[in-house]
């Protein structure tokens, strides 16, 4: 029998929410907003969403093991909520928004764990990757949790809380946005003793206009610091003094500059980078500019823990490149899968290190679009244009309706290029380019989803 998390009264009462009790089972073990992932003795969060409201499948939570269930007040006649749960004995906890129950629940829960270290980290890009390099080098000293995967949303993080356990002394979180109020519904929930954010650039721009307005959502991230807590930006970023401005917690930058321990990198190509830490050679395997930034975000973060210089060295060492993010696939071709996602700065980070790569046969960039990048779509899109025909490729190939604009620019420079819209073609139109010993870039955004592409260019999924 699972641990209960909570009671379900215990819940109720610090949510103010109305327990309607069937059943002398009052705490769960687990909680799910997916009747399909619901566990034995778990709490069932019925959500509404744009295709379906979870208020639907409160029945079938109910089979599948659900203790209980957490709904609208005004969902209650509409779906025969009250019948549904008495019938199988089972009981509701109401809320006016099961969204915001699910926050407020996370963060209730959280509170039972005054002890844990709670890190939170967000930016434009390279969340997830400082995320995993910090647990990584934290776990060496600490029992340390983190989000599995990218579940940092609205969602995502309140599940993601809901892993903590007794044992925690560490928790490296990530946090997502992709709507204006969304990192401080979810740092609301985490109230992190250290926040870092990782960039600003145009991911999302389409949601708010401006970097300036992404910044002032960014840093929303650190309203919830305390005097001691630490907030933690980039030296380099254009935007630092207004990330920093008005924080009320200890200020600390990361970066090339910014640690005494740090005497010196060495590019290994893709093979990662060589960083001399404290007179210790650290093979710090994930490739590029952008993923050593990402390692010096992480140590930032694991010097304001105080773990040792021995840690960050079994950390950094112990770190392997995730699914779509500058992966090196080695087989018929060498592909760079870095088709995670996408926006204007990261596919310029990419080109320009497949630039900087000593090759000794050709290159080929596939590129696809850049989504949710709103008004300023053609412009960035013209401006990638121009990168690439400056680029080291030897063919671009062109992927979607957004990267059109690219070809104009490409075309004018009299550069070797092929455009599709279907993946097909494009399929087609690169296993009759390519050959052996040809470096392949794999560049898009997730919609694109160009990792379809691997097998052929590989001979492996």
């Amino acid at each position: 029998m699972s641990t209960n998390l909570l009671l379900l009264g215990e819940l109720s009462n610090s949510l103010g929410a109305r327990l309607v009790s069937n059943s002398h089972d009052n705490g769960f073990s687990s909680v799910a907003i997916d009747s399909r992932n619901v566990k034995e003795g778990a709490l069932f969060f019925a959500l509404s969403g744009n295709n379906c409201d979870g208020h639907s499948f409160v029945k079938s939570a109910f089979s599948s093991g659900a203790s209980a269930a957490v709904v609208c007040e005004s969902a209650l006649e509409s779906f025969n909520l009250i019948e549904i749960a008495k019938e199988a004995g089972k009981d509701l906890i109401v809320v006016p928004n099961t969204l915001k129950g699910l926050q407020d629940s996370a963060r209730v829960y959280l509170e039972k764990f005054p002890h844990l270290l709670k890190i939170g980290i967000t930016g434009s890009s390279g969340k997830t990757t400082t995320k995993e390099i910090t647990a990584a080098i934290i776990s060496a000293e600490r029992n340390t949790i983190m989000n599995k995967g990218n579940l940092n949303s609205e969602t995502g993080l309140p599940l993601s809380v809901f892993e903590v356990r007794g044992d925690h002394e560490a928790g490296v979180f990530e946090l997502g946005m992709n709507r204006h109020g969304e990192i401080s519904e979810i740092a609301d929930v985490l109230k992190p003793n250290i926040a870092l954010v990782t960039n600003i650039g145009s991911a999302h721009i389409e949601f708010f206009g401006s970097k300036e307005k992404i910044v002032d959502e960014k840093k929303c991230i650190f309203n919830f610091l305390q005097n001691d807590d630490t907030a933690i930006v980039p030296d380099n970023d254009m935007f630092k003094e207004r990330l920093t401005s008005g924080v009320n917690a200890k200020i600390k930058y990361f970066g090339e500059k910014c640690f005494e321990e740090l005497e010196g990198t060495k590019s290994l190509g893709l093979e990662g980078t060589e960083i001399t830490w404290a007179g210790e050679k650290i093979k710090f395997a994930l490739p590029g500019k952008h993923n050593l930034e990402d390692a010096f975000a992480a140590i930032a973060i694991a010097k304001e823990v105080c773990v040792g210089n021995k840690a960050i060295k079994q950390g950094l060492e112990s770190v392997k490149p995730l699914f779509g993010r500058l992966e090196i696939l080695k087989g018929r071709t060498t592909v760079i899968r870095d088709c995670y996602n996408a926006n204007p700065e990261s596919t310029e980070k990419s080109i320009e290190f497949c630039d900087s790569v000593d090759w000794p046969g050709r290159k080929a960039y596939v590129i696809a679009d850049m989504l949710e990048l709103g008004e300023s779509s053609m412009h960035e899109h013209q401006k990638l244009g121009k990168l690439l025909a400056a680029s080291m490729a030897e063919k671009v190939f062109l992927f979607g309706t957004e990267v059109i604009a690219s070809t104009e620019i490409l075309k004018k420079n009299g550069r070797n290029f092929f455009h599709t819209n279907r993946i097909s073609d494009l399929s087609a139109e690169l296993d009759k380019y390519v050959k052996s010993g040809d470096l392949v870039l794999l560049k898009g955004s997730r919609g694109c989803a160009l990792e379809r592409l691997t097998e052929m260019l590989t001979g492996a999924n």
